[in-house]
């Protein structure tokens, strides 16, 4: 009974235990900042929505925990509090990390692979796509213009082509006797 007790009690203190352990790993990623106005609010929520992180390359800076992310957060934190503009901040972190920061790269000549190439990429495949089979159709209908050359039934010589004959009558008389339907006992 004592045993029972003893387990009953390990089983609490364990729950307990985890209860706060999950607790403060759910208060490590709020965070609190206090802004002057709404629009202010908003302007910070965009920017961090718009700027990537550096480290998880694929996330936004509203989605990281990456140390980096924080100190991105905060820096964008204190230039919306300073009263900068979008534009100032994000001239700043594209002159600090590089147009890659940014999830919308500025049209110029060192991003021109970002912007025209897959455009550029879809175009010529659905242009090789359209040509192909295109192709395809003529050689199909036979007007492709492609022309058979007969040389190479010249150059046989006459056992080839006695040979060549029987085959092709073989073929024939296999055709003739699939599409034959009567069975053996009617043809008697």
């Amino acid at each position: 009974m004592i045993t029972n007790q003893i387990k009953a009690v390990m089983i609490k203190v364990a729950g307990l235990l985890i209860a706060c352990l999950l607790s403060v790993a759910s208060y490590a990623a709020i965070e609190v900042y206090d802004f002057d106005s709404v629009q202010q609010e908003a302007q910070y929520r965009g920017l961090i929505e718009e700027l990537r992180c550096p480290k998880c390359q694929n996330q936004n800076l509203a989605g990281s925990d990456a140390p980096i992310a924080q100190d991105l957060k905060q820096k964008t934190y204190n230039m919306v509090k300073d009263g900068r503009s979008d534009g100032e901040i994000r001239a700043y972190m594209q002159e600090r990390y590089g147009d890659f920061i940014s999830y919308k790269p500025p049209v110029r000549p060192s991003t021109w692979i970002l912007w025209f190439f897959p455009p550029l990429l879809l175009i010529i495949l659905l242009i090789g796509w359209f040509w192909q089979s295109k192709r395809r159709q003529l050689v199909a209908s036979g007007e492709s213009g492609v022309k058979v050359d007969n040389t190479t039934a010249a150059a046989l010589s006459v056992a080839e082509k006695a040979e060549l004959d029987r085959l092709l009558s073989r073929a024939d008389n296999h055709e003739k006797s699939d599409h034959d339907n009567t069975s053996f006992e009617d043809k008697k």
